[in-house]
């Protein structure tokens, strides 16, 4: 049987991750999966339940006992893996300035990115991916011959988080990221890396779009 080919989506924080790998899927008709909202699930369900965010070993206790389903679904053409929690998918409340906070702590401990790391290449089943997140070419699926990072100027980067309504340091947010011990955010080996400060989502995402499609080309 054919492997599933997973097109993998690396970057800094407001790089255009998620508006780049909707567009890439949807275009392809391969399946989004949003890493970094299982992360913001998992913070939400610590606020939920009250956990120390700074107890590592109270987080992924956590994170051990949590009972999650991935389940894949289509909206506007788009079909999407969400993650959920006791049958519930918390769309709107994990994009709160309090999960936002929160999230950078939960994403650093090394156990939940042992079973974030498993769950995620799970996704598989549900056929060709286009995966974001900031460890995909070089922890969830560093096979892929699919790998590309997006990273834009810093300023351009907060002034986007700004136009969201969100404010978030995200220099702090990059060091973090970067520093971490367990699977910090680097380019992977044989990504292709695209700087869009001066690009818009169509011109980024069609960038991507022609070599994804180049190399369909060549492997066939």
């Amino acid at each position: 049987m054919k492997q599933p080919i997973v097109i993998a989506i690396d970057g800094t924080s407001a790089s255009g991750k998620s508006t780049n790998a909707k567009l890439v899927a949807k275009a392809l008709g391969y399946v989004y999966v949003d890493t970094g909202a299982m992360y913001r699930t998992l913070a939400w369900y610590c606020l939920q339940k009250r956990v120390d965010l700074h107890d590592d070993n109270a987080v992924a206790a956590l994170c051990r006992k949590w009972k999650t389903k991935l389940e894949c679904v289509e909206k506007n053409g788009l079909r999407a893996v969400h993650l959920l929690v006791d049958g519930y998918f918390p769309e709107k409340e994990i994009r709160t300035s309090e999960t936002t906070a929160a999230v950078a702590l939960v994403a650093q401990v090394k156990k939940v990115r042992v079973w974030m790391k498993r769950v995620q290449r799970d996704c598989i089943q549900f056929g060709n991916l286009v995966m974001e997140g900031r460890d995909i070419g070089t922890n969830i699926f560093p096979e892929t011959e699919f790998k590309f990072f997006l990273d834009a100027k810093l300023e351009e980067r907060s002034a986007r988080r700004a136009a969201d309504g969100v404010q978030e340091n995200l220099a702090e947010r990059d060091r973090r990221d970067s520093s971490r011990a367990t699977s910090p955010l680097m380019v992977a080996l044989g990504a292709k890396v695209i700087n869009n400060s001066h690009m818009t989502s169509e011109q980024t995402s069609g960038l991507l779009i022609a070599e994804i499609q180049k190399r369909l080309a060549e492997k066939k």
